[in-house]
């Protein structure tokens, strides 16, 4: 991997992102023009605004100059709607006049794959780095600030309400349409305070104006529509910073595929990566994945508006349908929130409110009665929300009324007062029916539009705290002096893929654990070495060519006895000759038969875009059948390595399984940071690695097999 470019603070981009004055360069008096259409949706713009044309004298009544250095000012922001071909010209002339930043528009860069576009891009992102003009697209469709009224864009005009301090979601995109699109969440009464833009991210990206929003007032958290790039650890360092800075950033990753990665190359030039690596990444830098790009805005909302720890931890669910309150039981399950029961104080009163055919058991139903008892609902939330079992109140909305209006200032009331959010589950087919936009703008009142997303929105606003809460991340190494070295020498000194008593050996610098073995070249010394180890044995053949011995048929399991050991020996031979073309054999590996456990793969490659990366997972060939594997980026800690376990489907095999005993898991977590210590250590001399099995009962945890592929 390249060194990676500094981000941009929030300083360097304060005068093109909050600018004072603005240059159309290319404006126009045709409408539906670029310069035309961002003109027009400047309309209540507070700042200068200067147009620049020399094919124009004035353009309506506003004066047009020839050029951006006949400016009478060095303007905050430059937007160029020119044809790509005058583009490069026309950033030069505004480095020269000493602009703010330049925002491009223009189309047909490295997007298209053709390399003499992509050389185009990156002159302009020399010219960039070069003078300390930052640049934001090209290909982009530019950048709004609610505060300034600015809307640097050829996209319509929306209504831009002013937003209040540390309310509002900045919004982020790759895709100029879609982070548009995600703009009119403004019209179900979610604050915005930007909107911003990168296209092909020749200079300024997504990491760049994470870390701008993280430092602006308005800013209550940051919703980003994220498709790849280059450079991801860019972004999780402004991530990371946001998060420091109490601004959660919600994050929707497109491109998870390999069509999905193939359309972005073609989209804006960007790489997609792996998909597991991104979750990893982005959740170590403690921001929050949502799955589907409907939920972004959702999500931002909502931890923008909670309060930054809960009280505690359980939902008290209060509904006025039976049904309802079901299925908040079942979304509840399926997220893992806890449901805790009243107290006996608050159950009195539950119980005085509620009538007889209605439940006062958490998940509350005080039934379709409330209708009879308009202070039944609001007695019940309080009561729940001062009992210190509950973090959260949920209330179902199954049905929209304009009669639900009056109460919107209770809620907000009792969320406030009790420090306590209150969350109304929008499951009406009424999407913006009466009282939604109330709810949405009260504050400490939540507004979700599904049962699922109330609980994930509730995990993810719990993992936070959580994540706020955790120690600070140290690393400690596990390696021996000399290990390092020790292994660098070994590594230089094979080539390709090593053999497996070549890995092993290696691994063992590390106190990986790792099965005995001897190298025989005949049928008798392998039956004597057999003996000397130990019966049952194992044969396997050494040889740099079959890397996947099980499929070659070149090993032999549970030999029990010398005969077995030479009838075995003489089968993997003859099977490693029919193999085509002929490998290199250095003969037969003798190994102890180590007793039954559960199978482990640790893995390790050294992604492009990531760098080393740990894989952990069900073992033998239940890792490529199953795909039931966690992904770390090396190095990891005890913690992180533990974490990886809890997150395999099969981990419960680890609790003891067919009469084997618990595995030892912080054992096999120090296993898995060895290994990650092992691939970050040599991650220039190693593409990828393989411990496979790790066969584990108990606190025994030994390695069977092992692979190392050079880079």
């Amino acid at each position: 991997m390249s060194a990676e470019r500094p981000l941009y603070t929030h300083a360097q981009l304060s005068r093109m992102l909050n600018a004072k004055s603005i240059a159309i360069i290319g404006a126009s008096a045709r409408p539906g023009a670029f310069g035309e259409r961002v003109l027009v949706n400047l309309a209540s713009y507070t700042g200068n605004i200067y147009l620049v044309n020399a094919r124009y004298e004035t353009i309506g009544d506003r004066k047009c100059y020839p050029s951006v250095k006949a400016l009478p000012e060095a303007v905050d922001v430059a937007v160029i709607v020119t044809a790509r071909d005058v583009v490069e010209g026309v950033m030069q002339e505004c480095i020269e006049a000493k602009v703010g930043g330049v925002i491009i528009f223009a189309s047909g860069y490295s997007e298209t794959g053709k390399p003499e576009h992509a050389a185009l891009q990156a002159r302009l992102a020399e010219l960039a780095q070069g003078s300390g003009v930052p640049i934001i697209g090209p290909n982009c469709i530019g950048t709004v600030n609610y505060e300034l009224q600015s809307r640097i864009s050829f996209m319509p005009y929306s209504d831009m309400p002013i937003p209040k301090p540390g309310t509002a979601i900045g919004v982020i995109s790759q895709s100029g349409a879609l982070g548009f699109g995600l703009e009119q969440a403004l019209q179900r009464g979610v604050p915005i305070s930007h909107v911003l833009t990168s296209g092909n991210s020749v200079d300024v990206d997504m990491g760049d104006y994470i870390m701008y929003l993280a430092d602006e007032p308005a800013v209550g958290a940051i919703a980003l529509l994220f498709e790849g790039t280059s450079e991801p650890m860019r972004v999780m360092k402004a991530c990371e910073y946001a998060f420091s800075k109490g601004i959660p950033v919600a994050v929707c990753k497109i491109a998870v595929g390999e069509l999905g990665g193939a359309a972005a190359m073609s989209h804006t030039g960007s790489l997609a990566g792996s998909q597991a690596a991104y979750r990893t990444a982005f959740a170590r830098a403690g921001a929050v994945l949502v799955d589907e790009y409907t939920d972004l805005m959702e999500t931002a909302h909502f931890l923008s508006k909670a309060p930054k720890t809960p009280k505690a931890f359980g939902l008290a669910v209060l509904a006025s349908s039976g049904g309802a309150a079901i299925m908040a039981a079942d979304a509840a399950e399926a997220y893992g929130i806890p449901l805790p029961q009243p107290k006996p104080e608050t159950k009195e009163i539950l119980e005085a409110r509620i009538p007889e055919f209605g439940s006062t058991v958490n998940p509350v139903d005080v039934t379709a009665q409330v209708m009879n008892d308009p202070d039944c609902i609001p007695a019940c939330a309080r009561a729940m929300a001062a009992d210190e079992a509950y973090g959260a109140i949920l209330i179902p909305a199954p049905y929209s009324s304009a009669a639900g209006v009056l109460r919107v200032p209770l809620w907000g009331e009792i969320a406030r007062s009790s420090g306590k959010p209150i969350i109304h589950a929008w499951i009406s087919d009424w999407l913006q029916g009466p009282t939604s936009a109330e709810l949405t703008a009260e504050p400490g009142v939540l507004v979700v539009r599904s049962m699922d997303r109330a609980m994930a929105n509730l995990a993810a606003w719990h993992w936070l705290a959580a994540k706020r809460a955790e120690p600070v991340r140290k690393l400690v190494t596990m390696a021996k002096p000399g290990a390092k070295a020790a292994a660098a020498k070994m590594l230089a000194a094979g080539t390709g893929t090593l053999t497996e008593r070549q890995s092993k050996e290696i691994f063992a610098l590390y106190d990986i654990p790792v099965v005995q073995e001897k190298l025989a070249t005949s049928a008798d010394e392998a039956a004597s070495l057999a003996v000397a180890m130990g019966l049952p044995s194992v044969l396997k053949i050494e040889s740099p060519d079959l890397p996947h011995k099980t499929e070659a048929g070149v090993i032999r399991l549970n030999l029990k006895t010398e005969a077995d050991v030479r009838a075995a020996y003489a089968e993997v031979m003859a099977n490693a000759a029919k193999v085509t073309p002929p490998p290199r054999v250095n003969g037969v590996l003798v190994q102890p038969m180590v007793p039954t456990g559960v199978e482990i793969m640790i893995g390790a490659r050294v992604d492009p875009l990531f760098g080393p990366l740990i894989v952990v997972g069900l073992g033998g060939i239940f890792v490529e059948l199953m795909k039931d594997t966690a992904v770390g980026l090396a190095p990891v800690t005890q913690v992180e390595a533990l974490g990886m376990l809890d997150k395999l489907k099969g981990q419960a095999m680890l609790n003891g399984f067919r009469n084997l005993p618990a595995v030892d898991r912080d054992a096999l977590a120090a296993v898995v940071v060895k290994v990650a210590e092992f691939i970050a250590d040599h991650h220039d001399q190693v593409a990828e690695i393989d411990v496979n099995p790790l066969i584990c009962a108990g606190g025994r945890i030994l390695a069977v097999d092992a692979l190392i592929v050079k880079a």
